[in-house]
């Protein structure tokens, strides 16, 4: 089956495109995870890429590795220590695995309605793509990295829209690349550059403590219904007959996490965000992340701690816009809930959403679920 998949895979320049199409949430969580919380950037990468790889050979779908955005708010938020982080992301990684393990996951995905699902990518979408306007317009108007250079960016992915293997988050991402140099050619002048290793981090009673209760039982339901449920659901849609189970993306997820976060990674997940995003640039298979994995691993191991310097020089525009897409794509899929129940229960999820956290937003949806089945003339709102 390994063997089939990797003779199935690309390794072109539309799965090189698509490998990019995550970019805007990436980076800009690492970089403030590192740059507020100590961590190691060359750990980071090392760790992400290992799984970007790993996940893009057991998928063969452009899956996304990317930061526990519940942890890494909090952890950014609050300043918490690596070992904090690190107790937060391996005891989610247990939560989640338990869950895929046991089959306990599936039971959610069953009695989840649908359309609350649908609700759930449309308020992250929209709320990530606001996110992405939000940093193309915190710039000036003129400038290497202004809103003009986010104007032609998303110019360009319109114009190219139609054309589904057309390389333009890949043509953005080089322009981004030579504006961080154009901006400083001695950028890494004077800089160490070489990964110094793996640091273990086995955190105290304290920091278990704070990590399990601010990390990673705000992190779960975010998880579970997102980076499990959510996903997978997107990659039925996306690869008809492939989709991944919710079994297997949480048993993934749950190994990531208690593989890497006691020494120095990230707690990781995959986003359906990314996976929009992935695909809406041009990623079909797993070569897409293969080819980030490599390139990740490659940057970890070469640069160390001078990949952040590259990192936080990298325009805010050109993120802004991978971003916004991305957000764009990932809300897509809401448009099957074209009945007035279903399309109310994904409306009333994605508000709550908007205007609190997915958790709340899940709750809503719920709510309206359940209201609709007792009162609504139809029961079919899953």
């Amino acid at each position: 089956m390994v063997g089939q998949r990797l003779h199935l895979m690309r390794f072109d320049i539309g799965e090189m495109s698509g490998a990019l199409g995550d970019l805007g949430t990436f980076i800009p969580l690492v970089v403030l995870l590192v740059s507020t919380c100590g961590m190691d950037i060359g750990t980071v990468l090392i760790f992400a890429g290992a799984f970007n790889v790993i996940t893009g050979i057991l998928f063969n779908q452009p899956i996304p590795v990317q930061p526990m955005k519940a942890i890494a708010a909090v952890a950014i938020a609050e300043g918490l220590a690596p070992g904090q982080i690190a107790a937060a992301g391996f005891s989610a990684g247990v939560l989640v695995l338990v869950l895929g393990l046991t089959g306990l996951v599936t039971w959610a995905q069953r009695i989840i309605p649908k359309a609350v699902v649908r609700g759930i990518q449309l308020g992250i979408g929209i709320k990530l793509a606001a996110m992405g306007a939000e940093m193309a317009l915190s710039l000036d108007w003129w400038g290497l990295d202004s809103r003009v250079v986010a104007g032609a960016c998303a110019l360009l992915v319109l114009a190219t829209a139609g054309r589904k293997r057309f390389p333009s988050a890949l043509i953005i991402f080089a322009a981004g690349l030579a504006i961080v140099f154009l901006g400083s050619s001695s950028l890494l002048a004077g800089a160490t550059l070489g990964w110094e290793g793996f640091v273990p981090v086995w955190p105290s009673l304290t920091e278990w403590k704070v990590g399990i209760l601010h990390g990673a039982i705000p992190q779960l339901p975010l998880t579970l219904l997102n980076s499990v449920i959510a996903v997978c659901l997107l990659s039925g849609d996306l690869f008809p007959g492939r989709g991944v189970s919710v079994r297997k993306m949480a048993i993934s997820v749950g190994l990531m996490n208690v593989g890497a976060c006691l020494l120095g990674g990230m707690p990781s997940c995959h986003g359906s965000g990314g996976l929009a995003g992935q695909y809406r640039f041009g990623g079909r298979t797993g070569g897409s992340v293969v080819m980030l994995g490599l390139a990740k691993v490659a940057i970890g191991l070469s640069l160390g701690a001078a990949a952040m310097t590259i990192l936080l020089a990298f325009p805010v525009s050109v993120l802004g816009v991978l971003l916004v897409f991305a957000g764009l794509e990932l809300a897509l899929p809401a448009h099957d809930c074209n009945d007035r129940q279903t399309f109310f229960i994904a409306a009333a999820t994605a508000i709550g959403i908007l205007a609190a956290d997915t958790w709340i937003g899940f709750l809503f949806g719920l709510t309206a679920a359940g209201l609709l089945l007792r009162f609504g003339r139809s029961s079919d709102v899953s």
